[in-house]
């Protein structure tokens, strides 16, 4: 029997969860979960659904990396791969080497093919201190690698920000540097805050760093939106019978004459790919970096009595322009091997002022800034 309304949700399942449920905004309860391969309809039982809401608090415990399905074409067949599309930034998984499009062969000593992205979330969960065993082809090497990770409380900080320096280091520059790593209930509040921070220490150009920022909470990338856009169609939600739903700029924003350029890899996915096509297609930000992940399906889960839930796939992204984020992902406008640099964000900063298209990127804002 259903006891509660249905909660709308985007994807497929994370697996570590970086996961968040919908707080306070007058938006359809959504989250990123997924991608790839879903099936239209599952039953989820009560612990893997426990799990699935568990990342609300902001910590989770487990290994920190988010999978999703990729389909790989073997010969003239199709084969599902489990697939990690982000580690979580200071979690066990990053530490050991693992990276976005590394494929998952087994968890545990349990063969991934043929099982459910919740087994794979309960499999990848646990105890604090308790050991997590991985197989895994590596996406750089093409090499099959063991790691044994030990499981730990991952606390899920959305955002850190800096004054990126001069070429020469000598003051600090007017580009600003806001480093996003999951949407979750603080995410909007906190890039609000950093954004105004910079702004009085002269920031004049934004980079918004979502590499490796596997999605979330879907009305956190809609409040970010607004504060850049003052008008626009933000993101377009359809069905089997086309465009269903419309989210729009409401005027509201305070940021909407900075120059924004956003930095995406190969690990952005779902909200972060709502947000990057809303800047790209209404021409308020420069997307560099990698293609993304390509993760955007959107999920009707149904409580029921007993803790357990049914998921219905019902819906999926498209941007403004009417482009299909799943499986497509977002083509950058300018390819650069961001998956390289430095994840922090005195590291990135460094390399980005630094680059030879740095002035065109830019521009003034490479000078020193004016603070005070």
């Amino acid at each position: 029997m259903v006891d509660a309304p249905r909660t709308h949700f985007s994807g497929g399942a994370d697996a570590l969860a970086l996961i968040s449920v919908a707080g306070e905004m007058q938006l359809p309860r959504t989250i990123s979960v997924g991608g790839g391969t879903a099936k239209p309809t599952h039953f989820c039982y009560a612990q893997m659904y426990s799990a699935l809401l568990g990342g609300t608090a902001g910590a989770l415990t487990g290994v920190g990396i988010e999978v999703g399905f990729q389909d790989k074409m073997v010969g003239k067949e199709k084969k599902t791969e489990l697939v990690v599309v982000a580690p979580a930034q200071g979690g066990p998984a990053e530490a050991a080497g693992i990276t976005s499009g590394d494929v998952l062969l087994e968890i545990g000593g349990k063969s991934t093919a043929g099982m459910g992205l919740y087994d794979a979330a309960q499999l990848l969960q646990g105890p604090s201190g308790s050991e997590c065993v991985l197989k895994v082809l590596s996406f750089a090497t093409s090499q099959i690698v063991e790691f044994r990770l030990i499981r730990a409380a991952i606390s899920l900080n959305p955002v850190s920000s800096l004054l990126c320096p001069t070429p020469d280091e000598s003051a600090a520059s007017g580009v600003g540097l806001i480093k996003l790593s999951t949407f979750n209930s603080n995410s909007a509040g906190k890039v609000r805050e950093a954004i105004k921070e910079l702004q009085g220490e002269g920031m004049k150009v934004l980079v918004l760093d979502v590499r490796n920022n596997g999605g979330g909470l879907f009305p956190a990338g809609v409040e970010i939106a607004r504060m850049l856009m003052r008008a626009g169609v933000i993101v377009q939600i359809a069905d089997q019978d086309g465009v269903r739903d419309i989210y729009e700029a409401d005027n509201s924003a305070f940021a909407s004459d900075l120059k924004v350029v956003m930095v995406v890899n190969k690990g952005t996915a779902s909200a972060s790919e709502v947000l990057a096509g809303a800047l790209s297609d209404n021409n308020r930000a420069t997307i560099v970096g990698e293609l993304t992940f390509g993760k955007g399906l959107i999920q009707t889960i149904v409580p029921l009595s007993d803790g357990s839930a049914v998921v219905i796939t019902v819906a999926r992204y498209q941007t403004p322009s009417g482009t299909d984020i799943n499986k497509i992902g977002i083509k950058p406008e300018i390819d650069l091997p961001v998956s390289t640099y430095p994840s922090n964000t005195t590291g990135l900063c460094k390399t980005l002022v630094n680059l030879d298209i740095a002035p065109k990127l830019f521009g003034t804002a490479l000078d020193a800034s004016i603070t005070g």
